[in-house]
């Protein structure tokens, strides 16, 4: 079976490098997959999950907040401000910030930022999800 190479890079650095035979991912337009010998594209992502299934069917998952992917036939390279392999998420530090961050939505002054307390609700619900592989 074909497969191609998939980086997923964040400005730490890499988390994810190796051959896979199928990825999926969730960009800001849609959820893709993408084979080998796929056109290439180059697509904003949204918070989501990135399965990554190998030859035998086996999925592996990173959770990912944002970024870009590009498609190559041959090569799929993710771009991401933070990306964790679910095996790597602390689900109670998730859990945490997913509670930090309903409690600042909850409350009713000009001092919160909702934007941001959303985007924060949503990165704690992603890694949890991804934890539990409900992608």
């Amino acid at each position: 079976m074909k497969t191609v190479q998939v980086n997923i890079v964040t400005p730490d650095g890499p988390v994810y490098d190796s051959e896979v035979a199928m990825v999926i991912a969730k960009t800001i337009s849609g959820e893709i997959g993408v084979l080998p010998g796929h056109i290439p594209l180059v697509s904003p992502l949204s918070i989501g999950g990135v399965e990554l299934k190998d030859a035998n069917g086996k999925s592996e998952f990173v959770a990912v907040s944002g970024g870009f992917i590009e498609v190559r036939p041959e090569k799929v390279s993710i771009l991401a401000p933070s990306a964790e392999v679910a095996s790597s998420i602390d689900l109670a530090r998730a859990q945490e910030a997913k509670a930090r961050a309903e409690e600042r939505l909850k409350m009713k002054n000009d001092e919160i930022d909702f934007q941001r307390a959303e985007l924060a609700l949503r990165r704690a619900m992603n890694r949890i999800n991804v934890h539990e592989g409900n992608v």
